[in-house]
């Protein structure tokens, strides 16, 4: 998508950058960073850093597919925050999905 297509951000927003690529991940698990970096409205140097505290917190790891990223979200695990310690990733990501 090119920048002047994309639909205008609001200032804020309910879920943080960490859940955004999250979830941007698990709806093609094949995108590139700079893919995920224009959907979620953030620098890819900041998605390359989301990304690794993710796998470094047990949240994804990935496979190196010739020269691309596979993203596999490890979505028993819970979410971080004690409000929601309670609730997994993959509850989480359920919520958000689109209808089929």
């Amino acid at each position: 998508m090119h920048l002047d297509q994309r639909p205008e951000r609001p200032p804020w927003s309910f879920l943080t950058n960490h859940a955004h690529v999250l979830v941007a991940i698990s709806r093609n698990p094949e995108l590139r960073q700079r893919d995920i970096s224009d959907l979620v409205g953030i620098t890819p140097g900041a998605v390359q850093r989301i990304v690794h505290e993710l796998e470094e917190g047990g949240y994804l790891r990935h496979e190196r597919i010739g020269r691309r990223n596979r993203y596999e979200i490890l979505d028993s695990r819970p979410l971080r925050h004690p409000l929601e310690a309670d609730t997994t990733v993959a509850a989480l990501l359920q919520s958000l999905s689109s209808p089929d």
